[in-house]
Parts: C-alpha cells; structure tokens; sequence
C-alpha cells in the first residue's frame, strides 16, 4: 500500500464511507450521527465500493453513525476484501459480543478503531472504559483483525487523567493506541489546557507507538495540543474521500458540502484539482485520517525533509531515542552529522530506495545523491 501510495498521486489513498448515520449513542461533542436514518441500501454501497475501487482507492474505512447497526456489514467488508483493498472499521464497541467478533473475522476485517472518552460515564459520553473494557477482552480473545483504541483530550471531557488510564489498558491487552485532541463542529482546533498537555506528554512517554504513529506525534500532534497551525499540503478530495450516506464526495467529516460531487460523476480530473487546492482550515484541522494521507505525500515529494521531520534528531531535553527502522532510514537518506558529503555506498543505497518507490525526488534531493 505504501509503495503505490508513493509512486503515484492519481489515486485516493484512503476512503471513508458512511452505510448508517444513525448511531446508538448521541455523545455531546459529536456531529456525526442522527437518531432516525435508515440503514443505506447494502446495492448502493456495493456499488460505491466498486467505484471507489475503480479509482484505485487503497483503504475503504467504514464508519457513521455507527456501522455496525448496519445489517448487511460482513456483506460490505467481503465487497471491500474482493477489490483487494483494505478493510477498516470505526466503532463505538457497544454492539461487540464474542459472536459479533467472529463474523467480522470471516468477513475479513483487517483492523477496528474504538475511541473510549473517559473511565466512567457521563452527560458527554457513554464511550467509557467501565462499559467497554469486557468488549476489549472479548476482542483480545476473538479478534484476528487489528485493533486501535484511541483515547481523547479536549472537548468537554471531565478528567483528562482517564486519557492515560485508556492508553494503559490498551496497552496491557496488547493493542495499538493512538490519542486525539477533540475538534469544534469545523473540525478545527481546540488548543489543550495545560493540565491535559501534561496527560498527552505522560501518554506519549508510556505508550509504544509503530513508526507512522511515532512520526505523526511529531509532525502534526506536537503543534496542535500547543495551539499552533500546522503548515502542510491537505489532500481532501484528492488523496482521502469522505463518502456521506448520500453518496456525495465530501472533503472530510467535519467540511462536508465541498466538493459535494456524486461519486459516480468523481473523475481522475477531480482527484488531481483536489491535490493542489488550499483548504483555508487546513492550519488548524485535527482530521488525523487526512494528516496520516499527506504524510506519505511528503514522503513521496521530499523524502529526506520528512524523515527531518518525522523524526527530529534533538527535541526538548536531549536526544531522541530513535527506534532500528528509523535508525536505518535515517542512516541512508539523511546529511552525516558532521555535514560531509555521504560516500558513495550511502550514496547507491539512497538512490536505489528511491528507485523502487519510484520516488524521482527534487532538484534539491537530486543534488544531494550526485554529491
């Protein structure tokens, strides 16, 4: 997936798809659900899988609402499987059971996300560990697909300290972990008070993220939680499609209404407008799924500045501990510390990577290997 993300810009990266907007649940901070839509007819969502695969779509991630109150789900996640295109899910947990689990193991899910908000409920949220925490045992037992639990800071939630109580039980069970900053209702900013930057940096000392994770703590998370804009490429449109229950191609979640184009009428000439064009609330989004796309378009332009980027080589109070991949990418593409030219074997290594991403690099990057 990473490969032809990088050798190509023609195609989306990663599709959200919406088969129900009506959710169980009706959380305070949420714009995302109602309490009265109809499931989407499970021929309209075959038939957008198919579209989304003709465009060469990589991921299909379904979410809501709540998808599982989708009766025809399994049928939607094998559609998704027979492309060969990854299969994600977005739940709230609450319909999970033992039986629940195995279906979506037969159906070929390959990872579930849940985002739990806080330890025990309240008049924000119900996503709460006390509630869901049997759910995740039964997904630690059942579940041969991926699972992420993603904790929140921001946003209303009453203790900030229960973030880090998430993160620590997901860790023990042994899944992936990741922590978000609650956006308004445009998807934008809300900068974390000081008491929750305290919980995210504890959470980031703790926790073991994978590569992409570590890089994207780095890139965008880092500025957000500070209040501060981040300067990058939006791919909305282009790179990551949000497909509403209408059928409709939408920028994000959080700015839907634009482009507003059926998916049967989105073209190639559609994705690459979208590719360039500026997002006015791009500086302070919190969308970390359209982040996590321009990361590998960063990758694919300017290899060498994101490795800079992703993975600095001081931050605040010394040294960072690098893990061995990073060691090793970092070795073969980045400026020796003493600033001399890379010899000739770093300097065959670097162009043989970028030869099999069928990453041609800038004139800058260019000059760089041919020293």
């Amino acid at each position: 997936m990473v490969a032809r993300a990088i050798q190509s810009r023609h195609h989306p990266i990663l599709a959200h798809i919406i088969p129900m907007r009506r959710c169980n649940l009706s959380c305070a901070y949420c714009n995302e659900y109602d309490k009265v839509s109809a499931p989407v007819p499970t021929e309209n969502m075959l038939r957008r899988i198919d579209l989304l695969a003709r465009l060469g779509t990589q991921i299909i991630t379904i979410s809501g609402g709540e998808p599982l109150l989708h009766p025809d789900l399994d049928e939607i996640i094998r559609a998704i499987r027979s492309h060969g295109v990854i299969a994600t899910v977005i739940t709230n947990g609450l319909l999970l059971s033992p039986e629940r689990i195995e279906r979506l193991n037969r159906a070929g899910l390959e990872h579930l996300q849940i985002s739990i908000d806080n330890v025990n409920p309240d008049n924000v949220s119900k996503k709460s560990l006390k509630v869901l925490d049997g759910k995740l045992e039964w997904l630690k037992k059942h579940a041969d697909f991926g699972v992420n639990i993603n904790s929140v800071l921001g946003g209303g939630i009453s203790h900030s300290e229960d973030a880090l109580t998430i993160t620590r039980r997901a860790v023990a069970l042994g899944f992936e972990t990741s922590v978000g900053v609650i956006h308004d209702h445009g998807g934008q900013l809300q900068p974390l008070k000081e008491r929750e930057r305290a919980v995210y940096d504890q959470i980031l000392a703790e926790r073991k993220p994978g590569l992409f994770a570590f890089a994207y703590d780095n890139l965008f998370h880092k500025s957000l939680i500070r209040g501060k804009p981040n300067d990058w490429q939006c791919g909305a449109g282009s790179r990551y499609l949000y497909i509403c229950e209408d059928g409709l191609v939408h920028y994000c979640s959080q700015q839907r209404g634009y482009p507003a184009i059926p998916l049967e009428k989105y073209t190639r000439e559609d994705i690459n407008r979208e590719y360039t064009s500026k997002k006015p609330c791009a500086p302070f989004c919190t969308v970390s799924c359209v982040h996590r796309v321009a990361m590998l378009d960063l990758i694919r332009n300017e290899p060498r500045e994101a490795l800079l980027r992703f993975f600095p080589p001081e931050r605040p109070g010394g040294p960072l501990s690098l893990p061995p991949g990073v060691r090793l990418l970092t070795s073969i593409f980045l400026p020796p510390p003493s600033g001399k030219p890379p010899n000739a074997a770093r300097r065959f290594l670097a162009g043989a990577v970028l030869r099999i991403f069928g990453v041609k690099g800038s004139t800058k990057e260019n000059r760089w290997a041919n020293l």
